[in-house]
């Protein structure tokens, strides 16, 4: 069995109608098509969850660590890098931590005592024949996170700054506090208070 297709008349059909297009109902096509795509899209995200809770904790994780990256000798290839020791703290609510060194920060956050830097030792142990050790560098990290209790099980969402902020803030003031979830109801995305 033999197909033909002719595909002269397929464009003309085709040219027919991009000129019929063309004219005054262009413009109507075209909204509906965009207002189409727009309920699509609206109905295809899912959306934010809010909720409001009285009894909640703010809390972020401050960590110094050391690490040093292994360049490989007659190449332009990204460094290695390999963690060396670390110190971690958690602040809760604010408030200043056991172990904490100095004063909070510019952003309200306590930090740990810093790690011991890796020796010269250290460094050549995790050294292989073609790579050159750089100088170590000290990393100061953070995780913010909000935990509050939902169903009788304790909740904890990773967070930003700014809602962890909020929720201090909050706190300390003995408000309440609205959060908006993102998606899933895997993160706090905003968190304001009451």
């Amino acid at each position: 069995m033999r197909i033909s297709i002719d595909f002269s008349k397929a464009f003309v059909k085709v040219d027919r109608f991009f000129w019929r297009v063309s004219g005054q109902n262009y413009d109507m096509i075209t909204n509906y098509a965009f207002r189409g795509l727009t309920v699509a899209l609206v109905l295809t995200l899912p959306g934010c969850t809010s909720l409001v809770i009285d009894e909640y904790e703010a809390t972020a994780i401050t960590t110094y660590s050391w690490r040093v990256p292994y360049k490989e000798t007659g190449t332009d290839k990204i460094p290695r890098y390999e963690e060396f020791a670390s110190n971690s703290i958690l602040n809760v609510n604010g408030e200043r931590p056991e172990g904490a060194v100095g004063e909070a920060d510019e952003k309200g956050l306590w930090w740990p005592k810093l790690p011991p830097r890796p020796t010269v030792d250290d460094i050549e142990a995790r050294e292989t024949p073609r790579e050159k050790p750089d100088s170590p560098e000290l990393l100061k990290t953070v995780e913010y996170f909000i935990s509050y209790e939902q169903g009788g099980r304790q909740v904890t969402l990773p967070t930003d700054y700014a809602s962890y902020r909020q929720a201090v803030r909050a706190h300390e003031a003995g408000k309440s506090l609205k959060l908006t979830l993102g998606v899933n109801d895997r993160t706090v995305e905003k968190a304001e208070p009451l």
